[in-house]
């Protein structure tokens, strides 16, 4: 696939669109960059979890990574929530936390998911503006672990020194050292070498994570387990022209149809609902997507007939579109008919559009209506409570990082033993890392009605990682009616919490206290 069609593939990654920033491209020539003090801001918070209160010291700060040649190449930014008086700090979890984009920094995850604190929004209707509520998180997952919120280099106030330049950074495998470099760093320093250790990423952090995991378990750090939000592991099966994309996205379809019942329920639940949905699509509809053209036109009759079923999408409109809808395309066309356009990152949002005519939606309801809300949360928070000040600007998206040229998709799995790709697929490094580690375990978090991400891609690429029956069980799923950042669901968070605090149990073999 050419650097041009990638153009399309960065289209279903799921960090939010970048707000506009002057900067440099990422790899632009600088002079050495000065090599600034590592730096810390520790505050004192109080929390009440299920009816007790817990306290916990908060610190904001910077901490520096080294090149290869083992000078300081870059600081990277991290909150992290430490409990207060636990009984064996050897004994804590400890999980490291970020968004993806690529180029995201963590704020997302950081104010509206399982954090000490969140921002309340609308969601799914758009938030609105300032002022925004902060408030405690009942949720929030720090009574079985301690969490680490970590920026991705250029994102956040994570900044390249020295001689760096953002594209040592920018690319698969140069973000996976960069972020191993800072997890050893961050253990050395706060002497957490023995504790149970975690990975939570979210969309491209799901890619992260997974390379991440391997090539942490080649240094000798070998984790306990990694969540998976969000999921997109396998950058080729998004290729324009593949048929995968097509087939993956369709369980979604039905999901959001059921929603705006648009689909013809005839007495079943939703999960018997999408588990037809799931069997159409990789049987009946993958069959005759793969004849091409040469499908007979009674069966194209039947297939669009039965897709109209599921999706809620007119017959007529599945025949001209070959019986192949983007999920565009679907944003735009299911509620057409109500002049509206739906989220792609929660497609239970809705917008309107300048007209209700054109093919694909004008704008992303689901990111224009939180962005704002967390955002300005992140800022007000930074300063007010955990009083972390700098002259320099918080980046929510790297600057520079804006198209396909700007990232380095190439990659060589950690465990294949093959030739380097072109394109990253990192479900061979995520199953190297279970084989190494036979402990290791994973939870899949997927939202019902996320088109960023859907989760039968996530389902297909984890079922391929031909692993052993006794290692099969180490994967656990959970699904969620929310969107792509499930915890903007009050309902589904809530569900995530009481699903994560089984699998910390499970994982970490301790309950996390």
């Amino acid at each position: 696939m050419s650097r041009t069609n990638l153009a399309a593939t960065l289209l279903l990654l799921a960090a939010l669109p970048s707000l506009a920033q002057k900067a440099p491209a990422p790899d632009a020539e600088k002079t050495a960059a000065p090599i600034p003090s590592e730096t810390k801001s520790e505050t004192s918070h109080t929390l009440q979890l299920d009816g007790k209160t817990i306290a916990y010291t908060a610190t904001a700060g910077t901490l520096l990574i080294n090149g290869d040649d083992e000078k300081p190449n870059g600081s990277m930014f991290y909150v992290a929530y430490t409990l207060n008086g636990a009984s064996d700090m050897r004994t804590r979890p400890v999980t490291f936390l970020y968004n993806g984009g690529p180029g995201s920094a963590s704020l997302w995850l950081h104010m509206a998911s399982v954090g000490p604190v969140r921002v309340l929004t609308a969601s799914p209707e758009a938030t609105g503006a300032a002022p925004y509520r902060i408030v405690p998180n009942e949720y929030s997952l720090l009574d079985k672990t301690d969490l680490v919120f970590v920026d991705a280099m250029g994102t956040g106030f994570s900044r390249v020194v020295g001689k760096a330049t953002m594209k040592d950074f920018a690319g698969t495998d140069q973000d996976a050292r960069a972020f191993s470099k800072f997890i050893q760093r961050f253990l050395t320093v706060n002497r957490r070498w023995n504790s149970p250790k975690f990975l939570f990423g979210e969309s491209y952090g799901t890619t992260r994570s997974a390379a991440l995991v391997d090539v942490l378990e080649a240094g000798g750090v070998s984790c306990n387990g990694v969540i998976l939000m969000s999921t997109i592991l396998n950058f080729h099966a998004v290729a324009p022209g593949n048929d995968a994309w097509f087939i993956g996205n369709l369980p979604s379809y039905a999901a959001i149809a059921w929603h705006f019942e648009k689909a013809p329920h005839k007495g079943r639940d939703m999960k018997t609902f999408l588990n037809e949905a799931r069997a159409f699509a990789r049987g009946p509809y993958a069959e005759a997507l793969a004849q091409g053209h040469n499908l007979p036109a009674a069966q194209a009759d039947a297939i669009a007939a039965k897709m109209a079923s599921l999706t809620g999408l007119s017959v007529q409109y599945l025949k001209e579109a070959n019986l192949r809808v983007n999920p565009s395309r679907f944003r735009k066309e299911l509620l057409r008919n109500q002049r509206a356009i739906l989220g792609r990152y929660d497609a239970r949002f809705e917008g309107t559009d300048y007209d209700a005519a054109g093919e694909n939606p004008g704008y992303d309801p689901s990111s224009t209506g939180i962005t704002g809300a967390v955002v300005s949360a992140l800022h007000e928070y930074l300063d007010r409570e955990l009083k972390y000040n700098t002259k320099e600007s918080y980046y929510p998206r790297a600057p520079g990082l804006s198209g396909p040229a700007s990232w380095d998709f190439s990659h060589r799995p950690g465990g294949a033993g093959g030739p380097a790709m072109r394109e990253t697929d990192v479900v061979e490094d995520l199953a190297d890392a279970m084989r190494k580690n036979p402990r290791l375990r994973i939870f899949s978090a997927n939202g019902l009605f996320d088109l960023a991400t859907p989760f039968f891609n996530t389902e297909y690429d984890l079922a391929h990682m031909q692993l052993e029956p006794k290692l099969r069980g180490n994967i656990e799923f959970g699904y969620y009616a929310s969107g792509h950042m499930i915890y903007l669901n009050v309902d589904a968070l809530k569900q995530l919490k009481a699903d994560l605090s089984g699998f910390y149990q499970r994982a970490a073999g301790n309950g996390g206290t």
